[in-house]
């Protein structure tokens, strides 16, 4: 019960966030050179992490799925089908859990650390908001980021195919040809969709965890784990969601409802 209720106050808490960010950034109160600066310490210095990691999740899908297609004679559609697998599903999802793990971490370790020795507190006494100050440039600098990178990401993902179709005996121009014949303009934008969604995701419950973190420094590392653990189990949800709103919206196109 008092599990439910903490998930009930968490869940509650980062909606109110959001809702905060949205407002104010109606409001036109986003101050995007702060913005800018935050986007070079949670965006820039990701990017080789996301580069490696885009690479080997190409080269892994290549991999398992020519394991597949080598038992019916069908390896010429490796290509189109390891692409559209790593857009659709694999490739946001895991990118999304490294940056999970990179930039919000980062990210709520650093407002939490700010909370717990009363930096935030000194903002309120000068008659500010820290939402509107510290809050809401992270949450743009790291929607941005998380979403740049992840569309980074997934486009490594496609060279390392090909890359590693090399050595599994498939040839990159038959490779990168049958990539059209089954990638269609929807896994595409889902992938974007997906993308975006994701790194909203991360920057709310990140900012809400470091924003909300108290007890000192086991506080923090508290607030840290479990920015973790929420970001994993909400993109796994949304990523499930998503698919499905997908896949109803792709046949209300085939049967003409749309």
């Amino acid at each position: 019960m008092e599990y439910i209720l903490n998930l009930t106050k968490t869940l509650g808490g980062m909606i109110l966030l959001a809702e905060k960010w949205i407002k104010l950034t109606f409001q036109g109160k986003t101050r995007w050179g702060f913005v800018i600066d935050q986007i070079f310490q949670v965006g820039v210095k990701s990017l080789g992490m996301t580069l490696i990691a885009g690479m080997f999740v190409g080269a892994i899908m290549a991999l398992q799925i020519d394991v597949q297609l080598k038992d019916f004679g069908a390896e010429s559609f490796l290509g189109g089908l390891s692409t559209s697998t790593t857009l659709r599903n694999v490739g946001p999802v895991l990118i999304a859990f490294l940056l999970s793990g990179k930039v919000g971490a980062y990210t709520s370790a650093e407002l939490g650390t700010m909370e717990v020795t009363e930096q935030l507190n000194a903002i309120r006494l000068l008659g500010a908001d820290p939402v509107e100050y510290i809050i809401l440039p992270r949450i743009w600098a790291v929607i941005i980021s998380s979403f740049l990178l992840l569309i980074v990401g997934l486009m490594v993902t496609i060279l390392g195919g090909v890359l590693f179709s090399q050595f599994i005996g498939v040839n990159a121009l038959s490779y990168i040809q049958n990539i059209p014949r089954i990638v269609t303009g929807w896994s595409i934008v889902l992938s974007v969709v997906k993308s975006f969604v994701f790194g909203t995701l991360i920057a709310i419950v990140s900012c809400y965890k470091g924003y909300t973190a108290r007890g000192g420094a086991v506080g923090v590392g508290t607030a840290v784990q479990s920015c973790a653990v929420t970001n994993l189990i909400l993109i796994i949800f949304t990523d499930f969601f998503l698919s499905m709103i997908s896949s109803l919206l792709q046949e209300l196109f085939q049967v003409g409802y749309l």
